[in-house]
């Protein structure tokens, strides 16, 4: 950790040299063109403090309060604007003093409102991300406030302040230069708060972050060198999967397996009791980590549920843990009826919190851990395939003889085909059309064509951190390769399938699941246009 807080600091100076702070500047330039000495050290000092403050605890509050995750940034905004008026209107700030002292221009406010500012700044600052601001991001997620993650994130954010410090003390020496010019200086910082308030209303630091950065070298050097990369896989706790043992048996070992933490309910065991690795030992357990609209996950499903079949009554113990990726897959009710329609019957924990997931460092659907009698992990497997080693594997662990489960097709895709593609705005890759709103309804036009693998949105559609909310006329079009394609979609509606101009079919959607849109027996190229009911919800493309 000692190493981290340096590297934080300089990760935060990289990205006060970054485009993505280029909307901030002209405020900071302006805000310390007026006032006193200090004002531009309250600036900054408001930024640092909103920042580190907001980047911890933001997403907590408004999940809790129930509001929009764009809150914050409105009302930061709406305070911009404010802050511009009362430059540009000596009236206004007049009768801004009154019940707003820290909003006046005169002395008496000056190193409030300079900080008032300045937190408002910190609400709208959107940083070029790198590993140290992605690993906090991730601490955060799993709601990890310690001392250590405060620390990291406060470093980051001073890094961050240090330059504007120089660029709010340059505003501060242009100010003094034309102080002559007073009221007319105060009118111009005002237009420039403004503009830049309208700027971010219209998300023009989105466009930023997809320029590429001249200080991309700076950040690989300082935070994707080897020193740092281990300092972050200490501080989230990851391990490479290594053997710490070889055995005579040839197998490899692990290392003791992790128990089932933070499990909030249990399904398919007696009376949704709890189990425990303390519970199982003298079986041979497999664990798999699988999310119910994972289309990988549920190709792996047939071949689970045969080992369940087969070996259950020699010893073997399947545990499926449900780690949702979005939203809704946190709904028991919801896993429920998907543990039904899938037709498992091992027993499945409910990881809402990620503390089964984080304790085996897994970092993939699906992910089997195979643990032997002794309570030891002997094998590793990430994603779908290999089917008959790992079956295999579990017969010498069982030393079972006779008849193998049966036989499963593998359907694991060997073509090239479409990448997974995600339409929230928070991992969205491959988008091809007009400029992203979010969190707001807005209009949508499809580009002239399409590369392949991208996709464009059309009509009324509200883009949210990890889906899409249709309204009127909605509709998107995907430029695909693949044999199938898979969306996982929300609510009750309808959705219009065509392919290359045709008409192929309708999809009902009753229930949050995975929704099969097409499949073929080879795979084909084509674009494939989608017409939604307003109110449904989508989330991701799959493809096999």
């Amino acid at each position: 950790m000692t190493l981290l807080i340096p590297i934080a600091f300089l990760a935060g100076v990289v990205t006060a040299i970054s485009p993505c702070v280029l909307p901030v500047l002209p405020v900071i330039l302006a805000g310390g063109a007026t006032g006193t000495r200090r004002r531009p050290f309250a600036i900054v000092a408001g930024l640092v403090s909103s920042f580190t403050v907001f980047t911890l605890f933001a997403g907590w509050l408004l999940d809790r309060l129930g509001l929009p995750q764009n809150t914050l940034r409105d009302a930061a905004i709406a305070l911009l604007f404010l802050i511009a008026a009362s430059l540009i209107v000596p009236r206004i700030g007049e009768l801004l003093e009154r019940p707003f002292l820290s909003l006046t221009r005169r002395r008496s406010g000056d190193l409030g409102g300079g900080f008032v500012l300045g937190a408002s700044l910190g609400l709208v600052f959107v940083p070029c991300a790198g590993p140290v601001l992605a690993e906090i991001s991730v601490l955060v997620a799993h709601e990890r406030f310690g001392l250590k993650t405060l620390a990291l994130t406060a470093a980051y954010a001073l890094g961050a302040g240090a330059p504007m410090v120089a660029i709010a003390l340059g505003g501060r020496s242009v100010g003094t230069k034309l102080r002559a010019f007073g009221p007319r200086l105060r009118i111009v910082s005002g237009a420039v708060i403004a503009a830049t308030a309208v700027a971010l209303v219209f998300h023009v630091e989105d466009h930023l972050r997809n320029v590429p950065g001249y200080s991309d070298w700076l950040q690989g050097k300082i935070e994707r060198n080897a020193t740092a990369k281990r300092e972050l896989a200490k501080l989230s706790g990851a391990r490479s999967v290594k053997p710490v043992d070889s055995t005579t048996s040839g197998l490899p070992d692990y290392g003791a397996a992790p128990d089932f933490g933070g499990v909030e309910r249990w399904f398919n065991t007696p009376g949704g009791r709890a189990l425990t690795m303390r519970d199982l030992r003298g079986k041979v357990v497999l664990v798999d980590f699988w999310t119910y609209t994972c289309i990988n996950c549920l190709r792996t499903l047939p071949h689970l549920e045969a080992w369940d079949a087969a070996y259950r009554e020699k010893g073997l113990v399947i545990v499926g843990v449900h780690t949702p990726e979005f939203a809704f897959e946190h709904s028991a009710s919801n896993v429920e009826a998907a543990i039904r329609r899938l037709g498992v019957h091992y027993p499945v924990p409910l990881d809402n919190e990620y503390a089964t997931w984080d304790a085996y460092s897994n970092q993939y659907w699906p992910a089997e851990y195979l643990v032997d009698r002794s309570g030891h992990v002997r094998h590793v497997h990430f994603g779908e395939g290999e089917y008959d080693q790992t079956e295999a594997l579990i017969r010498r662990l069982l030393a079972a003889h006779g008849r193998g489960a049966r036989l499963v097709a593998d359907t694991t895709p060997r073509e090239a085909t479409t990448p997974e593609s995600y339409l929230g705005f928070r991992r969205l890759v491959r988008y091809d059309g007009s400029r992203i709103v979010q969190e707001h309804f807005a209009a949508y036009t499809f580009p002239k064509s399409l590369p392949q693998d991208g996709f464009a949105y059309a009509g009324k559609w509200e883009v949210r951190s990890e889906s899409i909310l249709a309204g009127t006329n909605a509709r998107l079009r995907l430029h695909f390769r693949a044999r199938n394609v898979y969306l996982v979609l929300a609510g009750h509606g309808t959705v219009e399938v065509l392919v290359d101009g045709k008409r192929e079919r309708t999809v009902r959607v009753d229930a949050n699941r995975l929704y099969t849109l097409r499949s073929t027996a080879r795979v084909e190229d084509g674009v494939m246009e989608l017409r939604f009911t307003p109110g449904l919800e989508a989330y991701a493309f799959t493809f096999g």
